[in-house]
C-alpha cells in the first residue's frame, strides 16, 4: 500500500481537552474536528466517497456541527462487506494494532489504529477510569479479555497512564481472580457485571467476604445491566458499581463514562459526537426522546466512522450533572434495535449461530437459542433439530454429532455454547417470523 498524501493535522493534544470545558469552546472544537475527519474519510475511504457523492453531499459542507446529519449512516454490514481494510483512511504502514470483533458471517470486523489513535483512546480511558473516582494508587485487576478484543487492552493502557498499578489477569480461573484480589489488595476491578456477580457468589463459598477487602470500585462494560443490579452489587460487595461504553467499532471501551453521580454516561464528545435517532426513519428525535445512538468519530486516523449507528437505545439526558462535567450525557444502554444479544462480553448474532449449525452436516435448519443466567453468569443452550436418520443412528453417530457442532459453534462464536439434539418436529414452527432466541434472564431482577 503506498502512502496517502498528508491532509489537514488534527492538531490533537487530548490531555488538553477538559471535561469541563466551556460548551461554546466544544461546540467550535467538535466542529474543526468534524470537518477534518469527514475530510479524511472522503479522500481516503471509497465507499464514503461514492456515498457522499451519491447524496452530493462534499467535505466543504460541514458549516456547522447540524449538518452532520447529511452525512451517510455507517453500518455494522460495511465493514463486513468492505473486510478486512476497505475501511481503513490510513496506510497500513501508519496502522500499528489491529483488533477485531465478531461479524455475522464468522468473519471478524476489522479495526485499526495508529499511534495518534491509540493515544487518543488512552486518554478517552484514563478520563473514564478518572471518572470512577479511580488515580494514581489505585490497584487495578483486569478481568476484561486480551487478544483481539478490545476491553482488556483499552482498559489496561488507559490505567496504565493514569498512574494507578495493573494487574493484566484477563479473564477466566475464578479461584485465582479471587486469591489475587485478595492477596494483592486490589481496589478496582473492570470486568463485565455478571462476571463479578460469579465472582461474589465463588468468593462466599470460599469462606471470603469481599466487603472486607479494600475494593471499592467495580469499572463494568460490555454487556447491558439494570439499576436493580447494580444496587444488588453494591450491596453485596460494598463498591461502587459504574457503567462504562465502548464499541469496537469506534475505539473500544472509552466510549462514555458514569461519573460519581451515576446518573448517566458522559460522553467524551470532543472525540465521539453523539446523535439519538428514531430507528425506523433515521430522523433526530427530540432532545430526551429515547432512539437509536449514532456516534461519529471526531479524531480516528486510521478509521473514520460517519455517523456510526450502534443500533443501542438510548436518550439524551438533558441538564448539567452536578460532578460539573459538560459532557453531554445518554441514559444507560438497556436494550438494542436489532437482534444482537451479548453473552459474557462477546456480540452473539442469532444468523452467526444458524451458520455454524448447518455448517455441520446431519442438522435442520430450525433451531432455538436459549438464554439463561445461573450463578450471576450468563448461559446459552442451542436446540437443534438432527435428521432423521441420524436421530435413529446409533449413540456414537449422535454423540460425533453433538461435538461437531459445538465445536463449530466455538469456533464461530469465540465461546462455548451447550448444545442439544432434539428429533426432527420438535421445535415450535411459525407462520410469520421465527422465534430463534428465547431470553428467559431477567435483567431487572
Amino acid at each position: 500500500m503506498t502512502a496517502f498524501p498528508d491532509d489537514e493535522s488534527f492538531d490533537i493534544h487530548p490531555a488538553s481537552v477538559p471535561d469541563y470545558m466551556q460548551i461554546p469552546q466544544m461546540r467550535e472544537l467538535q466542529l474543526g474536528r468534524l470537518r477534518s475527519t469527514v475530510r479524511r474519510a472522503y479522500m481516503h475511504v471509497e465507499l464514503y466517497r461514492q456515498r457522499m457523492d451519491q447524496q452530493n453531499v462534499k467535505p466543504e459542507d460541514m458549516r456547522t456541527l447540524d449538518d452532520v446529519t447529511r452525512l451517510p449512516f455507517t453500518v455494522k454490514s460495511d465493514l463486513r462487506d468492505t473486510y478486512p481494510f476497505g475501511m481503513f483512511a490510513a496506510p497500513l504502514q501508519d496502522v500499528v494494532r489491529l483488533h477485531a470483533s465478531s461479524g455475522t458471517t464468522g468473519k471478524p470486523i476489522v479495526v485499526a489504529y495508529t499511534q495518534h489513535d491509540l493515544t487518543v483512546w488512552t486518554d478517552a480511558m484514563v478520563r473514564t477510569l478518572a471518572a470512577c473516582g479511580l488515580g494514581c494508587g489505585d490497584v487495578i485487576q483486569n478481568a476484561y479479555g486480551y487478544g483481539l478484543f478490545t476491553g482488556g487492552l483499552g482498559a489496561h493502557y488507559g490505567a496504565e497512564a493514569l498512574g494507578a498499578t495493573v494487574i493484566p489477569i484477563s479473564g477466566g480461573n475464578t479461584d485465582r481472580q479471587i486469591m489475587v484480589m485478595k492477596d494483592f489488595n486490589v481496589t478496582a476491578m473492570c470486568c463485565t457485571p455478571t462476571y463479578f456477580l460469579h465472582l461474589l457468589d465463588r468468593a462466599a463459598e470460599m469462606g471470603l467476604d469481599v466487603r472486607k477487602l479494600p475494593l471499592r470500585v467495580g469499572v463494568f462494560g460490555a454487556e447491558p445491566w439494570s439499576d436493580s443490579l447494580r444496587r444488588h452489587i453494591e450491596s453485596a460487595s460494598s463498591i461502587k458499581a459504574y457503567d462504562i461504553y465502548g464499541l469496537s467499532e469506534i475505539t473500544g471501551p472509552g466510549v462514555g463514562s458514569e461519573c460519581r453521580c451515576q446518573a448517566g454516561l458522559h460522553i467524551f464528545e470532543d472525540h465521539f459526537y453523539p446523535e439519538i435517532i428514531d430507528p425506523i426513519s433515521g430522523e433526530p428525535v427530540p432532545e430526551g426522546e429515547e432512539g437509536e445512538l449514532v456516534v461519529t468519530t471526531l479524531s480516528k486516523h486510521a478509521m473514520p466512522m460517519l455517523r456510526y449507528r450502534t443500533r443501542d437505545i438510548s436518550a439524551f439526558v438533558a441538564g448539567p450533572c452536578a460532578c460539573g462535567r459538560t459532557l453531554r450525557r445518554i441514559k444507560r444502554i438497556s436494550r438494542r434495535s436489532d437482534d444482537m444479544f451479548i453473552i459474557r462480553g462477546v456480540n452473539v448474532f442469532p444468523s452467526q449461530v444458524e451458520s455454524a449449525l448447518l455448517a455441520v452436516e446431519g442438522t435442520l435448519p430450525h433451531y432455538q437459542i436459549i438464554l439463561t443466567r445461573e450463578e450471576g453468569l450468563d448461559q446459552v443452550e442451542v436446540h437443534v433439530e438432527v435428521t432423521p436418520a441420524v436421530f435413529s443412528d446409533k449413540v456414537g453417530a449422535i454423540e460425533k454429532l453433538h461435538n461437531n457442532l459445538a465445536q463449530s459453534l466455538y469456533q464461530t462464536l469465540g465461546l462455548r455454547v451447550d448444545v442439544r439434539l432434539v428429533a426432527p418436529q420438535t421445535l415450535r414452527r411459525s407462520e410469520g417470523k421465527a422465534q430463534r432466541l428465547i431470553d428467559k434472564r431477567d435483567l431487572e431482577r
